[in-house]
């Protein structure tokens, strides 16, 4: 099995569960040492009181061949950040893919509640998690990252430019955070260009996390069945196929050409040929805008 990643060292900052998860398995798959960090772990859970935990994580990156390194990490605090680069650089030497994944905002926002409605407290926590922790991970990764050239930083958002740009996202706090993380992307493009590194925005589509599946009282192995309730879940994707995303922009010479760009899983995977775990290739963005957002009935012909 090839192994396209092999001698490359990663750190997937949020990596407990969701696409943070998918993405550090399949980097492990692809032969990376991958360093998986996140607030719960066996011992300890975060806020979000769930079973998934950083250990677990770790487990399946090894398990699909690669080298998982668990490192509980609060990326809100410089200190522990600033620790964690310390460490890989003392083990490793170098850093070859930064992705950040850190989130945590789920159960802080309202759905299509205005800024004077909304609770500020939760709102302002979630900006602190979902900006403020990839600004901290990115100021002390990135001169690791640097020390060898080719290196790769993938933001992860939620929506494309081109999408985020037009539309409203579910309320003030989460549109600001999800488009802030798309300019995140661009201007570390700019900074990361020059010195021999370079920067994309990445977006899954309708991922079938953890929560979600959860959500809609599904499994992986049963999810068709809460299309009754929401159809247009059809062209929903596992965490592997973003996963896939990251590791085929790890493993691709030629990824500067992607630098300050926004990019969406199924896009590239109709690049670089990589499937979803069922074989098909799901372009959820270019369906929501063909299909859902223009009130057709839920058809996933030719988008997946």
């Amino acid at each position: 099995m090839a192994q396209p990643l092999k001698d490359k060292v990663a750190l997937v900052a949020g990596a407990t569960r969701g696409a943070g998860r998918g993405i550090a398995v399949e980097l492990g798959a692809a032969g990376a040492t991958v360093y998986v960090t996140g607030r719960s772990t066996r011992a300890r859970r975060s806020e979000y009181d769930r079973p998934e935990t950083i250990e677990d994580t770790a487990d399946l990156v090894t398990e699909s061949g690669g080298h998982g390194v668990a490192v509980p990490t609060d990326h809100l605090d410089p200190a522990q950040v600033r620790t964690l680069v310390d460490r890989i650089a003392d083990e490793q030497g170098r850093l070859d893919v930064l992705v950040n994944d850190i989130w945590g905002g789920e159960k802080l926002f309202a759905w299509d509640s205005p800024i004077w409605e909304h609770d500020l407290d939760k709102g302002l926590r979630l900006l602190r998690l979902a900006v403020e922790t990839h600004a901290i991970t990115n100021h002390h990764a990135l001169p690791l990252l640097l020390r060898h050239p080719g290196g790769l930083v993938v933001e992860m958002t939620d929506g494309t430019a081109d999408y985020n740009g037009d539309h409203y996202r579910n309320s003030f706090f989460y549109d600001l955070a999800k488009s802030s993380v798309l300019r995140m992307a661009f201007a570390l493009g700019h900074e990361l260009g020059p010195r021999g590194a370079t920067a994309v925005a990445l977006t899954p589509g309708w991922l079938r996390s953890e929560m979600m599946l959860e959500g809609f009282g599904v499994r992986e192995d049963n999810w068709r069945d809460a299309l009754e309730q929401v159809p247009h879940f059809a062209i929903s994707e596992t965490p592997r196929y973003v996963g896939r995303a990251v590791a085929a922009l790890a493993a691709d010479p030629d990824v500067a050409r992607w630098n300050g760009a926004s990019l969406s899983s199924g896009q590239l995977a109709q690049i670089y040929g990589f499937t979803d775990l069922d074989g098909s290739r799901p372009d959820a963005w270019r369906y929501l805008v063909e299909v859902q957002d223009a009130g057709k009935a839920a058809d996933t012909t030719g988008y997946r």
